[in-house]
């Protein structure tokens, strides 16, 4: 029994022993690097594209009509990459002087196309002069072209020389500026052009030339009688022309006050239909106050009378 006990405790030193050679002849574990981990800071670093991507993106704004030149592009990448810009800012310099200059040249051609008789504008208008009568806070209100928006009409009444002219035309520079369609015109002019076309027959075609407008401006209503003498039919081709434009602003100066109108054109039912058409809903502005070409003419200085 002794014996066994014997063997058995020699059995067990040698397996002990022959563990603990196995445990000393096991390589090392090696020792894990951590893996660093990559930081995005700041703005990436941009590369310029390659001369392919360049050509194919001056390409591109050709196609979508869009004027950079080569020039302009090299410069803005240049740029971009000097100043780090973000892509937003990219896009407004490369761009952004491009849709200025569209924007500036439509404003001129809507002007052009309004055919105002002169240069006015609502900074250089008086406001001072006949203030009681004039809002200035009223007319800045309708520069907005928010009554245009609601295809509402206007209609200043007033003798002449107190600024109706003036503002009617420094209005429409300002809704041209706004992106609208505007057409001025006299009263005088708009009937010579109707009863021009009742002669050829082209009527119709120019009550949709005179409707298109998002706002006609018909200045000088009741200037004169000439426009009356000579247009028997003006009552009748006026009332077209308010009618054709149903659903948009049409604004009428005139000297003449609302029940003067009748006898003005000579039509009694007809011209309270026109007036009634034009009035409904309308905006009226009546002003009476100095005539202020009166009181400019006054101002100026005449030449001194010489005895030979």
């Amino acid at each position: 029994m002794a014996k066994r006990k014997a063997v058995k405790t020699t059995a067990q030193k040698i397996a002990a022993t022959t563990k603990t050679a196995a445990k000393k002849k096991r390589p090392p574990k090696a020792k894990e690097t951590p893996t660093r981990k990559r930081t995005t800071t700041g703005t990436p670093r941009r590369t310029r594209p390659t001369a392919d991507r360049r050509d194919q993106l001056l390409a591109d704004f050709e196609t979508l009509r869009i004027p950079v030149s080569p020039e302009q592009l090299d410069h803005t990448l240049q740029r971009a990459e000097h100043e780090a810009l973000t892509h937003i800012d990219f896009l407004s310099l490369l761009i952004g002087q491009q849709a200025a200059g569209r924007r500036e040249r439509s404003i001129e051609r809507r002007i052009r196309d309004a055919r105002f008789h002169e240069t006015k504008t609502l900074e250089d208008f008086d406001f001072q002069f006949n203030a009681q009568t004039i809002d200035r806070v009223q007319i800045e209100e309708l520069a907005s072209g928010e009554f245009i928006r609601r295809c509402e009409n206007l209609v200043m009444v007033g003798q002449s020389g107190v600024g109706k002219s003036f503002l009617l035309q420094a209005l429409g520079r300002r809704f041209c500026a706004l992106g609208l369609r505007v057409r001025y015109t006299t009263s005088a002019n708009l009937l010579t052009d109707l009863t021009a076309s009742l002669a050829d027959q082209t009527l119709a075609k120019r009550l949709r030339y005179w409707s298109r407008f998002e706002l006609l401006i018909i200045d000088e209503f009741g200037f004169d009688r000439i426009e009356r003498d000579e247009c028997p039919q003006a009552a009748n081709l006026l009332f077209k022309i308010i009618d054709a434009r149903s659903g948009r602003s049409t604004a009428l100066a005139t000297n003449i006050d609302f029940d003067g109108w009748a006898d003005y054109l000579g039509d009694p039912p007809l011209a309270m239909a026109l007036l009634d058409r034009i009035v409904d809903g309308a905006i009226v502005l009546k002003i009476a106050g100095r005539s202020y070409r009166a009181h400019r003419s006054r101002k100026t200085p005449q030449p001194e009378s010489t005895i030979d």
